[in-house]
């Protein structure tokens, strides 16, 4: 380990995550979202291995994630769905990646850019199903799949994709959503359109729901090993966490019982024993609502948080245990080593798994492990 602070993403556990759900879902498709720096992973080094493992699209919320991609030399097709209004299209089109359009202004918008640059857009329709967030509206899907099939037919794009995305409320939600889903998919193929790529699954769905596994499946939280359930562990679904977020001791104290810690003395020591300084904190995504409630792992013993986190550290009452300025702290990692999870520190913090890893800051090197081509062997990228 080098500094006092890292974040080690296992590329071995993410090939072997993707690999799994490319054998549950069954999809002729496979999309890594690498989105959001691959939910804290890295995106580059996430996306290698993710198309090692047989992932044959990548997906990113905007434009500017999918230019980073390309910037590092990956060439596999790449969808950007959430776009500014003013969004640069024409910069996205030369460099040949997908776009995700929700409107009949982003069909023109788009087409425009293409006609300047002479090339073909390659587009997917979202269509709203009722997550009600971005999506065409299904009173606007006919009037919107004829705008698409005339700029088809003009040679101004192709859509080579319908998607949309489930609520995860209820299975009798999901099943309106997918029914929903269903009657768009007919009614694009009455306009003219042939897209071969039907996706609707994430990975919740691509887990428990064959219905909404179409032909392709985007699947994010899974790649890295975490859970999207509450009644399953990630190894109960044959997943491996790729994220272990690391620490080292930087000072130990002793103190006498009724001793204040950190901010607001919201904790005073019951006995006398002794602390230890982890200086992590919430300005590198250690989440402040885990005050009092998180555990962490040092020498292979439980320890819990005492006392206020604070912006760049937090304190761990060791009891009688000996622990020296330098030792190894596991903040979370894979729980069948025994150290907490990313789930643990979610449900300390009232929030998902998903955010756990993601908020992770930059200010947090990342190393790699077991992975493929340029990390191989590891080391920090």
């Amino acid at each position: 380990m080098t500094g006092y602070r890292e974040a080690v993403v296992d590329l071995g556990a993410v090939y072997a995550n993707v690999g799994h759900l490319r054998q549950v879902a069954g999809t002729p498709h496979l999309m890594a979202v690498v989105k959001a720096n691959a939910y804290g992973h890295g995106a580059v080094p996430v996306a290698r291995t993710a198309l090692a493992a047989g992932a044959d699209w990548l997906g990113v919320a905007d434009i500017d994630e999918a230019l980073e991609l390309r910037d590092a030399g990956i060439d596999a097709p790449v969808l950007a769905w959430l776009h500014d209004p003013d969004a640069d299209f024409a910069a996205a089109l030369a460099r040949n990646i997908s776009l995700g359009l929700s409107s009949a202004r982003q069909l023109h918008q788009v087409a425009g850019a293409a006609a300047a640059l002479g090339r073909v857009a390659d587009v997917h329709l979202k269509l709203e199903t009722g997550l009600n967030r971005n999506g065409v509206d299904e009173p606007d899907w006919a009037e919107t799949f004829a705008l698409a099939a005339r700029l088809e037919r003009a040679g101004r794009l192709r859509v080579t994709g319908i998607f949309s995305h489930l609520s995860n409320a209820s299975p009798v939600d999901d099943a309106e959503a997918i029914e929903s889903f269903e009657r768009g998919v007919a009614l694009a193929g009455t306009a003219g359109l042939t897209p071969p790529l039907i996706h609707l699954a994430s990975t919740a769905a691509a887990l428990r729901t064959p219905a909404a596994r179409f032909t392709m499946v985007r699947v994010g939280i899974g790649i890295y090993g975490l859970s999207p359930f509450a009644d399953q562990t990630s190894h109960e679904l044959g997943l491996t966490p790729a994220m272990t977020l690391r620490g080292r001791v930087a000072a130990v104290r002793r103190v006498a019982a009724g001793a204040g810690v950190s901010y607001d003395y919201l904790w005073r020591a019951p006995v006398d024993g002794c602390l230890a300084l982890v200086p992590l904190g919430y300005a590198d995504g250690v989440p402040r609502s885990a005050t009092g409630t998180a555990r962490v792992d040092i020498d292979g013993h439980p320890h819990p948080l005492v006392g206020r986190i604070a912006m760049d550290q937090f304190v761990v009452s060791v009891g009688q245990q000996s622990v020296a300025v330098g030792d190894d702290v596991v903040l979370f990692g894979n729980p069948e080593t025994g150290v907490p999870s990313a789930t643990d520190w979610a449900d300390a913090a009232g929030t998902i798994n998903y955010e756990i890893v993601t908020r992770i800051g930059r200010r947090v090197p990342r190393s790699y492990r077991g992975g493929v081509g340029d990390e191989a062997g590891g080391g920090p990228i």
